[in-house]
């Protein structure tokens, strides 16, 4: 074929040009076109920048098509919920990426609830397409390295053909893929989750044993318990049930029946121990069922310690004196087994960058991922950026930002970051009426999904000034000492943080009192609900390092916990939104009840200083009527009875009064108006 029509047909398939050897310069470079990349890619199309996103196999979100093994997700589709909310609906759709179009969801290619895994390039190459993201296929990048000159600092990425990608920042979007081993006695015995069988029929009656108690690790053996004779499970650490950890990445409800068949005692089990310390050996052994011609010989493997084996033995042939059983005669895993899987979860791929470039291993998650600052950038390596899972480190066993609906919301914190940093562009806000605080906080806990995915990581700032404030969303907490140097925002009069946590205290999570319902304990409130944070200043780095055990900001002037719910509808107006008003009143200082235009009237004449709502509102010719008769009656009231107008709002409701009493609180509001 005529070389410029195959390299015309590799331009038209979007793979890279067919030129070897041959140069390109971006600003931004995204490696990978999974959905954390294809997600960046969005944002940074959207606001025209020079990008391209680098993907080395032949079509977007290629994990997935191999990955899991078994083809079903955990990752919930719910798309019933009773809403025509979209971002409320993004916090029970756990697969759809951020896009500004309302029908680009994942509900188009799947209906199911926990979806098949194909369905997810599919999805991808909808979104791709769609969107018209710049992505070059078959571009494998083998190397790369950073320069550093008078100009600032280039990473530069070589990929198979050798050609060179010139770009001034670089976003991994590689996700985790590299099998995680651990290098023990027999280790090249054990069959790893990557290309064992997933044909049940392979381990008719055999005996499994399962290295690992991850997901991986029970979506394997949930597949083998009608087929093999026992699967047995084991890791250094019990199994942790997501329903009680409130981390999605631990054991999910929908791969768990090898739980039942261990409780129940059908011949499946967990057992614990450090990986590190034990060897599997193998021995001959004729079958016990007889062949149709001759008898059969079998190597079967065994799970002792390293510990027993003789002279720091590092064969793999065991002596009978070499098996735990001979020393411990009633040890859990003395029986055979026929095979051994591997299944211990992914980690990144470290391998491609050079001692300019490579990013730290993290000091948590084992090392396996790359470790990064709050905003997501390389520790050492300004200018590169960790985007989805391979960024979980930040909050890894707390939150979801390893996952689609964690990540999605984190790479939109990183876009933003970098429209201010390389383009002046401040972190978008809206400016928000002090009286309108309120309704705003209110709308946002009941819909944003941010905040809601992303909990104790992600939180909404409030930047009080005056009469006035700034309302940024989805800003990463840990990074709040750098909120002016990433954002552009300043803090002058304190601000409020919105963010979503669970409780610290551990509990029953399906006893009679796992949830707390008076809203004047709300504190105690076991299940994710908003709590709000009050600082006259920004906390130093210091005070985010020293911070309370499993708080996500340090201790803060005044604290509101808003009381959990069971519909996760924070609108109760006795025990969400009276306590909710009166902390904002504490926090600016200011009346921030609304009122009728014949109450601003009153309050006009009886007050040098109306409330601020009255201010904002009738004194600037707007406000809401009550009856319609303002006029001559109003004033005859207001004149008729000199004084101090009472601060109770109107047309009380006694039963809000006979509570707030018998619970201590007060009706007439602190706030003093001025005479």
């Amino acid at each position: 074929m005529d070389p410029s029509r195959v390299c015309l047909l590799c331009v038209l398939m979007g793979f890279i040009t067919c030129s070897p050897n041959s140069t390109h310069h971006h600003d931004y470079c995204v490696l990978g076109a999974g959905p954390s990349g294809l997600q960046m890619g969005h944002f940074l199309s959207r606001t025209q920048r020079d990008y391209i996103i680098l993907e080395r196999n032949s079509g977007p979100g290629s994990f997935f098509n191999k990955y899991p093994r078994h083809r079903k997700l955990i990752s919930i589709n719910k798309i019933h919920t009773g809403s025509c909310n979209r971002e409320f609906n993004l916090r029970h759709d756990w697969n759809s990426l951020l896009s500004d179009k309302p029908d680009l969801l994942f509900r188009r290619v799947s209906s199911e609830f926990y979806p098949t895994a194909d369905a997810f390039p599919l999805y991808l190459s909808l979104y791709e397409r769609e969107l018209g993201l710049k992505v070059q296929y078959g571009v494998d990048i083998g190397h790369i390295r950073a320069l550093s000159s008078d100009s600032g600092r280039q990473y530069v990425l070589t990929d198979q053909q050798g050609s060179s990608y010139f770009c001034s920042v670089l976003l991994l979007a590689t996700g985790l893929w590299v099998p995680q081993t651990i290098a023990f006695v027999g280790s090249d015995l054990v069959e790893g989750y990557e290309s064992i069988s997933t044909d049940p029929e392979d381990y008719k009656n055999q005996a499994v044993l399962i290295l690992g108690k991850g997901n991986s690790a029970f979506e394997t053996a949930q597949s083998l318990l009608g087929s093999a004779s026992r699967v047995h499970m084991v890791s250094r650490s019990p199994v942790r049930l997501a329903w009680q950890t409130h981390y999605v990445g631990d054991l999910r409800a929908v791969n768990n029946e090898v739980l039942d068949t261990y409780q129940l005692k059908s011949l499946d089990g967990l057992v614990e121990t450090h990986l590190e310390e034990i060897a599997i050996t193998k021995q001959t052994e004729e079958s016990r069922l007889r062949p149709k011609h001759g008898r059969n010989k079998k190597e079967k493997l065994y799970l002792t310690l390293n510990k027993f084996m003789q002279n720091g033995s590092n064969s793999t042939n065991s002596r009978a004196e070499e098996l735990s059983g001979f020393h411990i005669d009633n040890f859990s895993m003395r029986k055979p087994y026929d095979r051994v899987i591997r299944c211990l979860g992914f980690r990144f791929n470290f391998s491609i960058f050079d001692r300019t470039a490579r990013p730290p291993n993290s000091g948590n998650a084992r090392g396996r991922l790359p470790a990064v600052t709050a905003w997501y950038e390389g520790k050492n390596t300004p200018g590169l950026f960790v985007l989805g899972t391979a960024a979980h480190s930040r909050d890894y066993r707390t939150s979801a930002g390893g996952f689609v609906h964690g990540f999605r919301y984190t790479v939109r914190a990183v876009h933003r970051v970098l429209e201010h940093r390389y383009h002046g562009l401040q972190w978008p806000f809206t400016k928000l009426l002090s009286t309108q605080l309120l309704p705003w906080i209110l709308k946002r806990v009941n819909e944003a999904s941010g905040p809601y995915q992303m909990f104790q990581v992600l939180g909404d700032i409030v930047l009080l000034q005056g009469s006035h404030c700034k309302y940024l969303e989805e800003f990463p907490l840990q990074a709040l000492p750098q909120l002016s140097s990433l954002s552009g925002h300043k803090v002058t009069n304190g601000l409020i943080i919105l963010v979503l946590q669970y409780g610290k205290k551990k509990i029953d999570f399906l006893g009679r009192s796992r949830a707390e319902t008076d809203w004047t304990r709300a504190w105690k409130s076991n299940f994710l609900h908003p709590v709000l944070y009050y600082y006259n200043r920004l906390p130093t780095e210091e005070e985010i390092k020293l911070r309370p055990h499993g708080w996500p900001l340090p201790r803060p002037k005044v604290i509101h916990h808003m009381i959990e719910d069971f519909l996760t509808e924070w609108d109760a107006p006795i025990s969400h939104v009276q306590p909710l008003q009166r902390f904002l009143e504490h926090c600016v200082q200011t009346d921030l009840r609304h009122f009728y235009a014949e109450s601003c009237f009153r309050l006009s004449l009886t007050h040098r200083q109306p409330p601020l709502y009255c201010q904002h509102g009738y004194l600037k010719g707007q406000g809401l009527s009550q009856n319609g008769q303002m006029g001559q009656k109003v004033y005859n009231s207001v004149t008729s009875s000199p004084g101090i107008i009472e601060n109770s709002p109107q047309q009380d409701n006694s039963a809000l009064t006979n509570y707030l009493t018998r619970a201590g609180i007060p009706m007439s509001s602190e706030i003093k108006h001025e005479l």
